[in-house]
């Protein structure tokens, strides 16, 4: 076994296995710029080292995978117009990038809480393991953002509009309905992941993706649909609008229990957050790849990064935790299309290239 243990995250050679361990379990993992840069180090090791047949990502602890990026850190740069989210963002989705193509299988151990920037790092691998206790969301609409690290692809490539939902609403799933979105491949029991990883270790240098998906499967429980997958016919009907504007009075016409429980949910978002997110999310649809979305994520990121929502956003949510912000504007009605604009709008020198 080798080892280079570098403080919050842990990159070492376990049998045939390249293991990255995200290593901050008092913050549920949350993902700073270091560890993204280790990150890619590590995949550059193990991408070189014919020892390493599978790679393994896995969080430290009890409570989850990834609570999402250190945004406390961001938060504050973007109060002094620093420019850790130019740096940070560009960094972290080359990265997102990188593992949708990486040559060797990838398998994410998506167990308990996979928020934000955790999605980034598991939701693109080649093989994703969910679990009975995973609780997986794209919140970031509550921030005053948008769902970024390649999210705007992801929740455009789930069926009928169950993306819209859960990339509006922030809403969590549950291991069967990541399935059903297609954020995940499998759900194996968290009780038998001991098995499994000692399985994935003790692969064959020359082990397949095709092989490694079969000795998931031998582990898994076969469920691909849960409690919202359900609800996908009204979801459908209520989300299936290209302006916020209609979906509102979609939810308010229909006025069931779970289109007035979801007006309550939508009513606390960034309104402008929530026209941004939806706007990406049509846009995605007809992207070619992932690259183009990131390419999108990240020009509106930045201007994201500038905006008093976001650091509205933040301060309600982690600063003051008083979970009562003060959007700008306050009302999807008075996002205008000039406001839209600069979220979409090309930035010359500082797009985003991959190599």
């Amino acid at each position: 076994m080798s080892s280079v243990e570098e403080g919050d995250l842990v990159a070492r050679v376990e049998g045939a296995a390249g293991v990255i361990r995200l290593n901050r379990p008092k913050a549920i993992n949350a993902v700073t710029l270091e560890m993204f840069r280790d990150i890619d180090k590590a995949l550059d090791r193990f991408g070189a080292d014919p020892a390493v047949a599978v790679i393994l990502l896995e969080g430290a602890g009890e409570r989850g995978l990834c609570a999402g990026g250190d945004i406390r850190t961001l938060w504050e740069s973007s109060k002094v117009n620093g420019d850790l989210g130019k740096i940070l963002w560009r960094e972290e989705y080359i990265l997102n990038a990188r593992i949708k193509k990486f040559p060797k299988p990838y398998v994410a151990f998506m167990d308990g809480i996979v928020m934000g920037g955790g999605v980034g790092l598991s939701a693109h691998a080649s093989h994703r393991v969910v679990t009975d206790r995973t609780k997986l969301a794209m919140p970031e609409v509550g921030l005053g953002f948008f769902p970024d690290v390649g999210g705007t692809y992801l929740l455009a490539h789930s069926p009928g509009e169950i993306g819209t939902y859960f990339g509006l609403t922030g809403q969590t799933m549950n291991g069967p309905d990541a399935i059903h979105a297609k954020f995940a491949d499998a759900v194996v029991p968290a009780a038998r992941w001991p098995e499994l990883r000692a399985a994935l270790i003790g692969v064959r240098p020359s082990v397949t993706a095709a092989e490694v998906t079969k000795l998931i499967d031998g582990f898994a429980t076969g469920e691909v649909a849960g409690p919202v997958a359900a609800k996908e016919p009204i979801i459908d009907a209520l989300f299936g609008f290209d302006r916020m504007g209609d979906i509102f009075a979609a939810l308010r016409r229909d006025g069931s229990d779970f289109a007035l429980a979801t007006l309550k949910t939508l009513g606390e978002k960034s309104p402008r957050g929530m026209v941004v997110t939806l706007k990406l999310l049509r846009l995605a649809r007809a992207a070619s790849s992932l690259e183009e979305c990131l390419v999108r994520e990240y020009r509106a990121a930045l201007e994201v990064f500038r905006s008093d929502d976001f650091r509205e956003g933040v301060r309600a949510a982690v600063i003051d935790k008083d979970r009562n912000p003060t959007w700008s504007p306050p009302r999807v009605e008075d996002v205008t299309p000039q406001m839209l604009a600069p979220y979409l709008a090309e930035i010359g020198a500082d797009e985003l290239k991959f190599s």
